[in-house]
């Protein structure tokens, strides 16, 4: 059994939203409650993470933009990216718990980690906040990882919606390559095949737009056929996977037609790679039935599935 760990702590859930807005913190407590009653459950490592600190976000955050959060307390950015009280704090401890995958994986502790954190992070630009994510937790988690001793980091997303703030953050980096399929044309309207990078960034971006109505054997193409390709190229120390379960057909925030069984192909496909440590961080997926099947398949895998068998 692969070394797996479970990064969560219930500050996820203070992160509150209006009662009609899809980013709720039932989604996290769904999948918990949900996990809790599958074998899956006591096969995990249950860690709690640790506070970041503002260092932190900084290491991809402008000064100016972290003030302007902590400075809102309570309120909204836009029409659907909301603060609370506790949302600062919740940022905090998302990014921790990156850190703390990070930190236990160095240390041998555990191959493997998923993060079910809340807010998610992979719309969030450098300066500015959106599309539900206020702190980019995927990319602070890369700048840290690198801090360590993880020099070349992959980032893989799967999100149905193209994580725009991880492509600009990263897009003149040769030493964080970043990976998407996403539904387009859709929301945030980035992320076409030709966006490969700028500078010394070019060809360390890699965009598959997805049309609507694709499913399993679309993404399977892509997981199976494409991404191993790039892996083998880039050789990373590290594989972070934006894990946004959005591309359910069950979910309606998203016209993709992708099933649990097909989640567990793609993250298959996602482990098959390379042999390296993977952290998985939760990003999309607004039905809670699917969501929470997806995330168990997801851990299935990763429990299990080794490219040395």
């Amino acid at each position: 059994m692969i070394k797996t760990a479970f990064i969560y702590d219930d500050i996820f859930l203070c992160h509150d939203t209006p009662a009609w807005h899809p980013e709720s913190p039932i989604r996290v407590e769904h999948i918990v409650d949900f996990l809790k009653k599958t074998p899956v459950w006591d096969k995990l490592i249950h860690l709690q993470p640790q506070r970041a600190a503002i260092q932190d976000l900084a290491r991809v955050h402008t000064e100016e933009y972290i003030k302007t959060v902590i400075a809102i307390g309570s309120g909204c950015l836009d029409q659907e990216t909301f603060i609370s009280p506790h949302t600062f704090t919740a940022c905090l401890y998302a990014v921790g718990a990156i850190k703390e995958a990070v930190d236990r994986i160095k240390a041998s502790d555990i191959e493997r980690a998923f993060c079910p954190v809340r807010p998610p992070g992979h719309h969030a630009e450098a300066n500015e906040g959106m599309g539900f994510c206020l702190f980019n937790n995927v990319a602070v988690g890369a700048r840290y990882a690198q801090t360590q001793g993880f020099q070349k980091v992959l980032i893989v997303d799967f999100d149905a919606h193209h994580g725009n703030g991880t492509q600009h953050i990263f897009e003149e980096d040769d030493k964080v390559f970043y990976f998407s399929t996403h539904q387009f044309p859709y929301y945030p309207d980035t992320g076409k095949e030709t966006e490969r990078g700028k500078g010394r960034g070019e060809g360390f971006t890699y965009n598959v737009t997805i049309r609507v109505g694709s499913g399993d054997k679309d993404y399977l193409y892509v997981y199976q056929d494409i991404f191993p390709d790039v892996v083998r190229r880039f050789n990373p120390d590290l594989i972070i996977v934006s894990a946004g379960y959005d591309i359910h057909y069950m979910d309606h925030h998203s016209d993709l037609r992708v099933t649990c069984e097909g989640v567990r192909r793609i993250v298959q496909g996602i482990l098959s790679s390379a042999d390296r440590p993977f952290i998985f961080v939760l990003e999309g997926g607004y039905d809670y039935i699917s969501l929470s099947k997806s995330v168990r398949n997801t851990l299935e895998e990763m429990l299990s599935y080794s490219i040395l068998y």
